[in-house]
């Protein structure tokens, strides 16, 4: 049973630890010929030790999605799928161009926005050409995000044949409550259809997005969710909680304030559905994933493989992630760079023939360490000190470890920390003790630019 006194403690903002460090401390702008020497020097590397990931951005939708935070373009004009593609492809040129070697490409995903918004003709025009120019790893895995209303049997049986063996489903709730106060009308029949479609051309993991703290929920329409997603069996599950920040999401401005749930009522909605998960047979993953012992993340979890980058948890531990599109992300190991946030000047960069980079970092070797702690911890549960970092440990980690080590959440030694059942819980807490940015901010307004663990 999960303390309720604990989860009220420790929900507070803390990151969510897909970088290290998070994205609030990056700089603003880097030189693009600085990011391509990184990259030159790296490239190599990250291709030959495990391959490289690889994230593209498609980021049109439809219709607005009220609660989404996402980087989105609406519309329902599909002519802008041809141009979107092509800037995609020349993107990618630019990268081949400065590698040294055939990339070989390990983990593949599309994001968005929707990419189901993409047409099963111009998805298989762009993955052909890209993988065209690349080797595919032996272990490779190939996953999409879709949306259950418009993922048609084409899309599936055109990714599938390309090799994608993962579909993750964006649910959010099946409530028709809830769904019309986020805009997202998408009646469980169509979960239904979609996942029973993936499993008979034959995907071996159907993956569901859910999201507890949204607008109207209550714990009859939470329960009823999960107990309808549980019947559909997804073989893995990423329960999210709500982030309400309407300062950058405009969109979350569309509705009613009063209709969220208050703390107390969201810290139930999550202890109810994580609950309802424990008991019919899923594992607790870490930072809101839940998995049946079928699927690769569980078993990458119990052998030790698990990772974690910008995508979240993966099975694949890649040192070289590059993202293509609209505000992707690459990481090269040892610096960040993030793509330009708006299509018009993503084409402007392209066209030009310059990497549209805008925002991004480039690690310190403690940076690097730490990361790896953090990493760690929320991969392994488990994470051992090196000599070289204790005078820092001692001075920033230790006191705020030391603060809640009476909470039962951790086993601390001089040099190993290992997470209880308990504190596998609290993963983000813990890994933000070893945030040397969050530890040192000097920010006496108490204000976070991060979502409260629960």
């Amino acid at each position: 049973m999960i303390d309720q006194a604990l989860l009220a403690k420790y929900n507070v903002p803390v990151p969510r630890y897909t970088s290290y460090p998070t994205v609030p401390y990056w700089n603003e702008t880097i030189e693009v010929g600085i990011w391509k020497e990184n990259f030159i020097s790296q490239f190599h590397k990250g291709n030959k030790k495990d391959g490289i990931s690889l994230y593209i951005h498609l980021p049109f939708c439809e219709s607005l999605c009220t609660y989404c935070g996402c980087n989105k373009k609406i519309t329902t004009n599909h002519n802008v799928e041809n141009e979107y593609i092509k800037a995609i492809k020349k993107e990618w040129d630019l990268y081949v161009s400065l590698m040294n070697e055939t990339p070989i490409i390990r983990e593949l995903h599309l994001g968005g926005g929707t990419p189901t918004f993409f047409s099963p003709k111009h998805l298989e025009e762009l993955l052909f050409y890209i993988l065209g120019k690349s080797i595919v790893h032996a272990e490779h895995e190939f996953s999409f995000e879709g949306h259950p209303n418009n993922t048609t049997i084409e899309h599936l049986q055109t990714l599938y044949n390309i090799g994608f063996r993962r579909v993750s489903f964006g649910v959010q709730d099946n409530d028709p409550e809830v769904q019309r106060i986020i805009n997202r009308i998408q009646p469980f029949e169509n979960v239904k259809k979609a996942t029973e479609a993936a499993r008979r051309i034959g995907y071996k993991s159907v993956n569901f997005d859910l999201i507890y703290g949204l607008p109207k929920q209550t714990m009859e329409s939470i329960r009823n969710t999960i107990i309808q997603t549980i019947s559909l069996l997804p073989d893995r599950v990423a329960f999210y909680s709500y982030a309400h920040v309407p300062w950058t999401s405009k969109g979350q401005r569309l509705f009613d304030e009063n209709d969220l749930p208050g703390a107390k009522e969201k810290l139930d909605l999550y202890i109810a559905g994580k609950t309802l998960f424990l008991e019919h047979g899923y594992h607790d993953i870490g930072m809101d994933h839940f998995a049946l012992e079928n699927d690769d993340l569980y078993k990458a979890q119990t052998e030790g493989r698990l990772h974690r980058n910008f995508m979240g948890y993966t099975t694949q531990n890649s040192a070289m992630l590059i993202g293509l599109g609209v505000s992707a992300i690459s990481d090269t190991g040892n610096a960040y760079a993030q793509n330009i946030k708006t299509v018009h000047d993503y084409y402007e960069y392209i066209n030009a023939d310059v990497l549209p980079v805008q925002k991004g970092y480039f690690h310190t070797h403690e940076d690097i360490s730490f990361r790896k702690y953090i990493l760690d911890i929320s991969c392994k549960g488990k994470t051992v000190f090196s000599y070289q970092d204790m005078s820092v440990i001692k001075k920033y980690v230790l006191p705020k470890l030391l603060d809640i080590q009476d909470d039962g959440l951790f086993e601390l030694s001089e040099d190993t920390l290992e997470l209880t059942s308990t504190g596998k819980h609290f993963i983000r807490n813990i890994c933000s003790a070893f945030d040397l940015y969050l530890v040192k901010s000097t920010d006496s307004s108490g204000k976070k630019p991060f979502s409260k663990a629960i």
